[in-house]
């Protein structure tokens, strides 16, 4: 399994509205400059984001957009499903046993279904505000 760009753009970009959260709506371009992605790549992801319902949107002088839910509600499991689909590491562990006929017999089944399960509950183990919570903690490191 490989998270592509799409995923770890969004991720980047969810973590920014999150820091910014309390400066009401956050225009594309300011997220774009401070995350050095590409505006109109961000505008490819933003409507997956909001079938989601993970953004809202504001138009007009003031808009931009802001989180729908609040950091510490927001999983990088959710996030990643959202633009990647499934997060299974083989595609049988998606599919129901008429799909793959081999899956009642197969060696290696069990395997792949433990692996998802394990990647799964640690992607929905860490939200925004955890991430947001080690960033904290990093920037208070003293070094002398």
């Amino acid at each position: 399994m490989r998270i592509s760009t799409k995923g770890r753009y969004a991720l980047r970009m969810l973590i920014d509205l999150a820091e910014h959260e309390n400066e009401g709506f956050i225009p594309l371009k300011d997220i774009s400059e401070r995350q050095n992605i590409s505006k109109k790549y961000l505008e490819q992801i933003i409507p997956v984001l909001n079938r989601e319902g993970i953004l809202r949107r504001t138009r007009g002088p003031q808009g931009g957009y802001k989180l729908a839910v609040t950091p510490d509600r927001l999983t990088v499991g959710a996030i990643l499903r959202a633009t990647e689909g499934s997060l299974s590491p083989v595609d049988c562990v998606d599919q129901d046993e008429a799909v793959c006929v081999r899956r009642i017999d197969c060696p290696t089944f069990p395997i792949w279904r433990g692996l998802a399960k394990v990647i799964n509950e640690y992607l929905d183990h860490i939200t925004l505000q955890d991430i947001l919570d080690q960033q904290q903690e990093k920037s208070n490191d003293y070094v002398i």
